[in-house]
């Protein structure tokens, strides 16, 4: 066989059924890629009067019109552009995948720069084929002595190309719309759709319903008879003896739909308040202001602007799900993108437009490019810049918000390691008192309050932990020996755990306020990368701070006996029971929960991991009896009497209810019993 050599062709027959139904996810994306080809063709000219290639009259104003008549289908677009000769129409309609935008790039590459070209594949003006069945161009080229072009076609794989009758300078399309895509010349839907992807398209749209009837304005009254009479545009006006003319109406003029000058592409130093206020009202339709914004403008090594806004989550009623728009030379690419956005500051609202993006055909993603992760890590760079500067200069402004930051501030050091450095000496938590503090500070306000005994025991329960590890070389057991563990207090509901709270305060204990469920994997978090932290509910265990000297041998009469009293009541031969002198004489009872276990209990409920048995990781609840009470020494002198059972069951409930919710039957039997009591107090 002999050697051969050519080209590979591409059958638009093969090809067209392909780009109509596959390269664009949603069908209404023709709008914006039909304004956004008569944007590119207003950028060009711009940039040809510049180079000093076109002149243009003075009172020239750049615009695209989109007009629909719902009564006949068909939706126009049209603009005031370089236009397109016969040659170009070949060029850049007939040739698929040949961009217009990037030739003229090519053409004038000494003399022009990309800026503001939105168009790169030259694929755009296909889409027009998802939802007509015709479409028509009339186009007049900017060029001297140009000839108009009429071309046509049904189907997109056959054209026609005459010439045509368009007098001014500029590009109409027309489409045709087919059954399934009526909806477009409604203009509701229209509008919709233009708003959502056009809404700063960087000139000017005006919409108009060719079916609708012309709209009129009152105009100013004026007194110039000659002035009056010229106004060829007056509608039932009447006129005085003098001349004055009273009501007049005139054709009321169209005004653009779009924002040219989006705030985000304005300095910093030229926003106010009001207009940041304003813009997040009217892009995100949130009227409950947000707390405060980030407004990013870089312009190298690559261009992008935006403005993040951290918004006020009402955690109860709202979703924590934010929304960031993505756009590219000001049109709309999409929500979210995952590449772009770091996950954690998906909790954010905001817009980021960068011109450089690695888009893909269809303009709807982006292609896999390192520099998006540039992009990423400028965009978390910025964001743990402006909080460390808030906390630094604005720290009163800074606590003020950081009940409704701190879930995203936490969320991002668990997702983002290069977040978590940058923002781990600006964490702060609330304590007992309300006030706003570091984990340094709670450390070394802590260590001022512990005893002796305190330390002893924390220093020989963590030699025993490090001692145990079989997972650590000697080097790292011997290093982390010598090691004190400082242990953190904290409350997850100050409702539920008001009793231990009370006795923290009454032995000048503080602790942390962790009510947020993103507190608890954060807290692990930490523990991980701080060795020296150990974190610990209030009611995991009872410190010797809230116990007297107590005498064991004196008390195992009473454990043993209590024990097995309550055991059987309860009918728990597992229930753990201890007994020991409280300061606090009032307290009769409370429920300790091992922090490794109920860690874990709560790890098996968030992956519904329910068919595993809690106990064997160690979930052990222990029955905390106080033996200075005098309800419990009742109960020790008198387990015959018959209300006693009565008591216990009791005891256990009041003691249950400082750590958890009752189940509906536990409550039940509560209440019952609780006026049962009564009743015998009554008596």
């Amino acid at each position: 066989m002999n050697k051969e050599h050519g080209s590979l062709s591409i059958n638009s027959e093969n090809i067209f059924p392909i780009i109509k139904k596959w390269l664009y996810s949603d069908h209404d994306i023709f709008i914006r890629e039909l304004i956004s080809n008569g944007s590119d063709a207003i950028t060009k000219l711009k940039k040809l009067e510049l180079m000093g290639e076109a002149t243009l009259p003075d009172d020239n104003k750049f615009r695209i019109d989109v007009i629909v008549n719902p009564e006949e289908k068909t939706l126009k677009f049209i603009d005031n552009g370089v236009g397109m000769t016969a040659d170009e129409v070949k060029e850049y309609i007939n040739q698929i995948a040949f961009s217009g935008a990037t030739d003229f790039l090519n053409k004038y590459k000494d003399k022009a720069n990309e800026d503001q070209i939105i168009g790169h594949f030259g694929l755009g003006f296909y889409s027009a084929f998802m939802v007509a069945d015709k479409v028509t161009i009339d186009t007049l080229s900017w060029q001297e002595g140009a000839e108009s072009v009429h071309w046509e076609s049904e189907g997109g794989t056959e054209f026609t190309m005459t010439q045509g009758t368009r007098d001014t300078r500029g590009t109409e399309i027309t489409l045709y719309l087919n059954e399934e895509s009526y909806e477009f010349s409604n203009e509701y839907r229209a509008k919709e759709v233009i708003n959502k992807y056009c809404s700063f398209m960087p000139v000017e749209i005006y919409f108009k319903n060719a079916n609708a009837p012309e709209e009129f304005e009152e105009s100013v009254e004026t007194t110039d008879p000659e002035e009056n009479a010229a106004d060829d545009n007056i509608i039932d006006a009447e006129v005085k003896e003098d001349g004055t003319a009273v009501d007049k109406k005139v054709p009321k003029q169209p005004e653009p739909i779009n924002n040219t000058t989006p705030l985000w592409m304005k300095h910093p130093n030229d926003c106010t308040e009001e207009e940041y206020k304003e813009f997040y009202r009217n892009v995100f339709h949130d009227y409950k202001e947000p707390l405060f914004w980030i407004h990013l403008n870089m312009d190298y090594p690559f261009n992008l602007k935006g403005i993040l806004y951290f918004p006020k989550i009402n955690t109860e009623y709202d979703s924590l799900e934010g929304t960031i728009k993505l756009y590219c030379n000001q049109v709309f690419i999409a929500d979210n993108i995952k590449e772009v956005i770091p996950e954690f500051l998906m909790l954010l609202k905001g817009t980021i437009d960068c011109p450089d993006l690695p888009l893909n055909v269809s303009r709807s993603a982006l292609q896999n490019d390192g520099f998006v992760k540039k992009i990423s890590d400028y965009i978390t760079k910025k964001v743990a810049d402006k909080l460390s500067g808030m906390y630094k200069l604005e720290k009163e402004s800074y606590e003020n918000f950081w009940d409704d930051i701190s879930p995203f501030i936490k969320f991002g050091c668990l997702k983002d390691d290069k977040f978590r450095e940058k923002m781990k000496d600006f964490i702060i938590f609330k304590n007992l008192e309300g006030k706003y503090i570091t984990l340094p500070e709670y450390v070394k306000a802590s260590e001022k309050a512990d005893t002796d005994e305190t330390a002893e025991e924390n220093a020989a329960q963590d030699k025993a932990e490090d001692t145990s590890s079989k997972e650590k070389s000697e080097e790292a057991s011997d290093k982390k020996e010598d090691e004190e563990k400082h242990v953190i207090y904290y409350v997850t509901n100050e409702q539920q755990q008001s009793q231990y709270i009370n006795m923290f305060k009454e032995e000048g204990i503080d602790a942390l306020i962790l009510t947020h469920n993103i507190d608890q994997p954060f807290i692990t978090q930490l523990e991980q990368h701080e060795r020296s932290y150990r974190f610990q509910r209030i009611d995991a265990d009872i410190t010797d701070s809230f116990k007297e000297d107590n005498d064991e041998e004196g008390l195992k009469a009473q454990h043993d006996k209590l024990s097995e009293l309550f055991r059987k009541v309860l009918n728990n031969d597992k229930l753990e029971v201890k007994v020991m002198k409280l300061k606090n004489d009032k307290v009769s009872s409370m429920i300790t929960l091992s922090e490794e276990g109920r860690r874990m209990q709560e790890m098996m409920k968030m992956y519904n991991m329910y068919g595993m048995n809690p106990d064997m990781f160690g979930n052990e609840q222990t029955l905390v009896l106080n033996a200075n009470n005098k309800l419990v020494q009742y109960i020790f002198e008198n387990t015959d009497s018959k209300n006693v059972p009565m008591i216990c069951q009791q005891l256990y409930d009041l003691a249950m209810l400082s750590h958890k919710p009752l189940d509906g039957e536990s409550m039940t039997k509560f209440i019952a019993r609780s006026n049962e009591i009564m009743m015998l107090l009554a008596k």
